[in-house]
């Protein structure tokens, strides 16, 4: 260092000692300030430049100065410099000088410089030390012309115990001891009480000044810190809380000492407003002798600082090694740490090239001030080391350094990605720069470089801030707490037309309907119970007022949904449920605790008079065949069972149904078909649609998808629940599934035109069907029909070739499914369709929504008036008697002959009564042989049953009339004589 000469006159020194919050600091700056020049020295860059803030306010920029390691503001004009205690330009002759906190002298790693400064550094008319009451022997001791002056607290300070940090007050300080603690702390907080600010000594004055801003401006109410808010930053605290009373103090983990624990825990409290202390997290209590010291100020007065030999001698690196190796001169003074260029000394010292560079005092000099660079980044290797061996190489050998290792260097660090530890490892590596290119005499354009390493400093630090807030700060919560703790008043808030909930400027979610749903990015448990509570608040006036808007809404703001949910207006209001009655489905609205029960019991009456409504509209048909049927009681219960199955009654008509009743069924719009008892317009797509949704409720599935409107006929649905396609209309038909009502109207005319046998398959059924012409066959079948293949030409015959034929489907068809034991069941009984003269039977598979079986014992159906019981012949039938007893002879097989008109003619096996004609109209009954195609032999395939040989049989019989033959142009001779040529 260098000495003052001696002054004209002796200054005065004084040393004013306090707890904190005595206001030592705003003491000493009023004084500086009324000098005419004066230095301060600061133990933290951070204090030196909040300090230097001050002063410019007071004096302006142009005659204040800054001075620390990494950065120097000196105005050509400047006469009051703010400082660190390192920095002091002690070879400037000011009138004031003063030394903040200057109980440091104790700390065996900086001390020395304090301890320096107390002896050695004056002002020319006054010097004043700022400190603890602990330093007061050794003051009076090492400078005994000083004058003390002891300041009392401004406020009290009380324990307050232990809290969770969810219990901490606003305006609360927890300091912890290490980055990582910080971290945790910081998040912690911000998931439960909204963020805080964050200050560590490793942040550049820059960051720390933005994070202490968001703190004072009370974006938010906690503040998480080092030690180093112990240091005279002062912040409106009221509560201090340890979240440890351990350190590590860069060479093992040591308790606090009461004093160290009360300079923390004095930052609580300001002015005149008292301050409490405590801890929190882990952090056990603190015992009574901490307490009772820290309330009272009372600590162990200091017995020894550090120190270290400032006389140092240049002449040669072993002559400064044993210089700085000296023991101090009397009592209370101590040796500290080595310190960080004191030990690079070291290393250097054992370099054969450093030695051989370090030859005379100005070399000795230049290296020394090389080992004083700081070494900030504390990488625990020896690159630092290697680092000051390189400028002191450049040093000599260039006298200056490269200005282009300079810039790249530094243009290394002017980067801003990366996290909040690579920022800070990036900020730290920039004050190594920074503190280098200060040092005018390095380097060849020294305020293009400082420049330089401001911008990167600036520009790090303020990435750095953003990094800190976006990770440990919520603005929302930390503004919607504040709200909602100190005021019971309305708060500000608006829904949006797209039913965003704004409260106080932030969105906390959206009310969908009269379900309110967070906002995404309250993720925690503790974010979404904040804007729940916002919610409520904002939603107590909301609420009635969208009650009040359902009840006067229109029938067109409301939709049922696949899921039986009720939308209003897009969103999601109620739910179906099983009612009394298929028919009658219940409307239940959705959970909210917005709601209470009579805003529930007016949202659920006016659904439910909405659904009504539907259901009365699509289902209105079948309402209307209802009310016709009440007053006839055959009807009632066939319209009753309709209405249970929602107007379709799969599986065919009852066959005891009379014709009368059918009619009557009719002429009140109920169709009576082969495949299902329904209501017409009950197919129809808005009526689909409403059954869907009902049978899928009682289902308790999904609703299915339907075909489209117009549609005659669609794929079997993949998706469909077993019984829908069938219940829906959709009748399964082979490859494809026909509405009911074609279905039912192609049967019939196929029916009718079969009835005496197979017919020309009409050339349109395709198209009608909708169905491929491969899928043809299997429709067919199912309808109860079979295409009879077309035969070949006899060979010299000419004409057009056999058109398709259609007929019943066979006995025995190999798609006929078989019971156990292999027998094949008896073939289904079709109903009869509506228009047709006479009933046509149809056999099809027993499958889902297909007609029941008939019983296998039922007779064979006569067609014509039935007779009396008491009036049939008693007897064996003729042809088809008892079989022949033992010495009887079996008759012989009658021979097929040409049936004469209906008139007088019978059926093989007995006499059908009069005026009977043989019945071909459709499917065969039970018991009757169906039509099968001519063998080779002229003969039908197949046996009549028992030992019976086949016999011939004409497939078509003339018609006579008026005694003549039947006309050979006509086209059924033409094709019965076709059919009987061999």
């Amino acid at each position: 260092m260098s000495d003052f000469s001696p002054p004209m006159f002796a200054s005065r020194v004084k040393a004013v000692l306090g707890p904190t919050n005595t206001g030592k600091t705003h003491l000493a700056i009023t004084r500086m300030l009324g000098h005419a020049s004066g230095i301060i020295g600061f133990p933290l860059r951070l204090l030196a430049r909040e300090n230097y803030d001050r002063m410019v306010a007071a004096k302006g920029a142009r005659y204040v100065g800054l001075i620390t390691g990494e950065e120097k503001i000196v105005p050509p004009e400047a006469k009051w410099f703010a400082c660190t205690v390192e920095a002091m330009p002690l070879d400037r002759r000011t009138e004031f000088l003063a030394i903040d906190e200057v109980q440091l002298c104790a700390d065996p790693d900086r001390g020395h410089i304090f301890t320096d400064r107390v002896l050695h550094a004056r002002g020319l008319v006054e010097t004043m030390f700022l400190g603890a009451e602990t330093i007061r022997p050794l003051l009076q001791r090492l400078v005994p012309q000083i004058e003390i002056e002891t300041r009392p607290r401004l406020s009290q300070l009380t324990y307050a115990g232990p809290a969770k940090l969810t219990r901490l007050p606003p305006r609360s300080a927890v300091v912890a001891f290490s980055a990582g603690e910080v971290y945790a702390i910081a998040e912690a907080i911000r998931r439960r009480r909204g963020g805080c600010a964050v200050v560590m000594g490793r942040l550049s004055p820059r960051t720390r000044n933005a994070q202490v801003a968001l703190y004072q401006n009370r974006e938010v109410d906690f503040l998480v810190a080092t030690d180093a808010i112990g240091m005279g930053l002062n912040m409106d605290v009221d509560h201090v809380a340890f979240a440890a009373l351990q350190k590590f103090d860069g060479h093992r983990p040591r308790p606090l000492t009461t004093q160290e624990a009360a300079q923390i825990a004095g930052r609580a409290g300001r002015g005149l407003r008292d301050g409490t202390f405590g801890t929190t997290a882990e952090c056990p209590g603190l015992d009574e002798d901490l307490v009772h010291g820290i309330e009272a100020h009372r600590f162990e007065p200091l017995v020894a600082i550090a120190w270290r030999n400032s006389n140092l001698d240049f002449s040669s690196i072993d002559a400064l090694l044993d210089s700085l190796a000296a023991l101090p001169p009397q009592a209370g003074l101590a040796k500290g740490n080595d310190a960080t260029d004191h030990i690079t000394l070291n290393a250097l010292a054992r370099d054969e090239a450093v030695r051989s560079m370090a030859g005379g005092r100005s070399r000795v000099k230049l290296l020394w001030e090389t080992c004083q660079i700081p070494d900030f980044r504390k990488l625990a290797d020896d690159s630092h080391t290697r680092f000051c061996q390189r400028v002191f190489t450049h040093l000599v050998e260039d006298g200056a350094l490269p200005e282009d290792w300079i810039a790249s260097q530094i243009a290394t660090t002017h980067r801003t990605d990366g996290d909040i530890d690579t920022l800070m490892a990036r900020l730290s590596a920039i004050r190594v720069w920074a503190y280098v290119a200060a040092r005018g005499d390095w380097l060849r354009d020294a305020d293009r470089f400082q420049n330089e390493a401001r911008a990167a400093e600036d520009a790090v630090s303020d990435a750095l801030h953003e990094r800190l807030t976006a990770r440990f700060v919520d603005r929302r919560a930390a503004h919607l707490i504040r709200a909602l703790d100190d005021t019971e008043e309305e708060l500000l808030s608006a829904v949006t037309r797209q039913g965003e909930i704004v409260v106080e400027g932030h969105s906390v979610g959206k009310i969908e309907g009269f379900v309110f749903t967070p906002d995404p990015s309250a993720v925690e448990a503790d974010d979404k119970k904040l804007v729940l509570r916002a919610a409520r608040r904002a939603l107590r006036e909301e609420m009635p007022r969208r009650v009040g808007m359902l009840e006067a809404g229109k029938d067109e703001d409301f939709a049922l949904t696949n899921l039986h949910r009720i939308l209003w207006e897009g969103h999601e209001v109620a739910r179906l449920k099983l009612g009394p009655e298929p028919i009658k489905p219940q409307v239940e609205p959705l959970p909210s605790e917005f709601l209470d029960g009579p805003a529930r019991e007016r949202v659920r009456v006016r659904l439910q008079a909405w659904l009504d409504g539907v259901i009365a509209r699509d289902f209105a048909p079948l309402f209307n065949v209802e009310a016709k049927a009440a007053e006839d009681a055959a009807l009632r219960g066939p319209v009753f069972t309709l209405r249970e199955h929602l107007g379709l009654l799969p599986g065919g008509t009852d066959p005891r149904m009379s014709q009368d009743d059918r009619a009557k069924l009719k002429a009140i719009g109920v169709r009576a078909g082969r495949f299902a008892l329904y209501v017409p317009e009950m197919l129809k797509p808005r009526a689909m649609a409403m059954r869907a949704q009902i049978w899928a409720l009682h289902a308790q599935q999904k609703v299915p998808s339907l075909p489209g409107g117009g549609l005659v006929s669609t794929s079997p649905g993949l998706d469909w629940p077993r019984g829908f396609g069938a219940a829906m209309g959709w009748m399964p038909m082979g490859a494809a599934a026909l509405r009911l009502d074609v279905a039912e109207r192609i049967a019939g005319e196929l029916g009718h035109m079969t009835r005496r046998g197979p017919a020309v398959l009409p050339p349109e059924i395709v198209s009608r069907m909708g169905v491929k012409a491969d899928a043809l066959a299997g429709v067919l079948a199912a309808l109860g029909f079979a295409q009879v293949p077309a035969e070949a030409l006899p060979e010299g015959a000419f004409g057009p070739p056999t058109p398709p034929l259609v007929g019943p489907r066979p006995r025995g068809h190999e798609g006929q499914p078989r019971r156990r034991g292999g027998e094949r069941p008896q073939q289904n009984r079709a109903p009869r369709s509506e228009g047709e003269a006479e009933p046509a039977e149809t056999s099809a598979p027993t499958a889902e929504g297909a007609p029941a079986a008939a019983p296998a014992s039922r007779p064979p159906r006569r067609d014509g008036p039935r007779q009396d019981r008491r009036d049939r012949p008693r007897g064996p039938r003729p042809a088809e008697a008892q079989p022949p007893t033992e010495g009887q002879q079996a008759p012989p097989a009658r021979e097929a002959r040409p049936a004469p008109g209906r008139e007088g003619s019978t059926r093989e096996g007995g006499n059908r009564g009069a005026g009977a004609a043989p019945r071909r109209d459709g499917p065969p009954r039970e018991g009757q042989r169906p039509w099968q195609p001519r063998g080779p032999e002229g003969a039908r395939g197949g046996a009549r049953g028992g030992d019976r040989a086949p016999r011939s049989q004409v497939l078509f019989e003339p018609k006579p009339s008026g005694g003549r033959g039947p006309d050979p142009d006509n086209p059924f001779s033409v094709l019965a004589n076709l059919l009987r040529k061999p």
